[in-house]
């Protein structure tokens, strides 16, 4: 469901910082392989997304990265349809820095579950993580996921969590 755009303050709800491993993403240099990385998270609070943000390490291939936010059910570990997708161009230069999906105007739930999906066809793009453990994961409440062209096969990882942001506009 999309509203207008709210005039309240911006507020950074969900966050996972620390940055000390990096997950991959992307087409692989010499290789038909596509990675594709995501997060999920529960939604603290009520408002309208404004952003995602991801940390990205290294820019191997410049190119496009489309990221997609989904509702997330996570008994079932079911990716529900695309609620928006929004695609940037990155090069080089983005390396080291933080990146901002713009979502304006979807609206979120509290308590909801909720995943961004990353993929591109062209770009290889490393992106921070942090890893824990079982007994100390860096993100209550969200996982990290991957799959790949090769071995399609979802993967969920709650001792590991991309470096993210999520901002919205209560």
């Amino acid at each position: 469901m999309k509203t207008a755009p709210s005039k309240s303050p911006l507020q950074v709800v969900v966050q996972q910082v620390n940055n000390n491993t990096t997950a991959w993403m992307g087409h692989r240099q010499n290789s038909n392989d596509e990675i594709f990385a995501g997060q999920t998270f529960t939604c603290p609070t009520e408002g309208d997304l404004d952003a995602i943000e991801v940390f990205s390490t290294l820019v191997v291939q410049p190119g496009h990265a489309v990221m997609t936010i989904h509702p997330f059910d996570p008994e079932t570990k079911k990716w529900g349809p695309a609620m928006q997708s929004t695609a940037l161009e990155l090069d080089k230069s983005d390396s080291d820095r933080w990146i901002s999906f713009p979502q304006t105007g979807l609206h979120l739930t509290k308590g909801a579950h909720y995943g961004f999906r990353l993929e591109s066809r062209d770009m290889y793009l490393g992106l921070g993580e942090a890893a824990g453990s079982h007994e100390q994961p860096p993100l209550l409440g969200g996982q990290e996921w991957s799959a790949n062209t090769i071995d399609p096969s979802e993967k969920y990882y709650s001792y590991l969590s991309l470096a993210f942001k999520v901002e919205l506009r209560a």
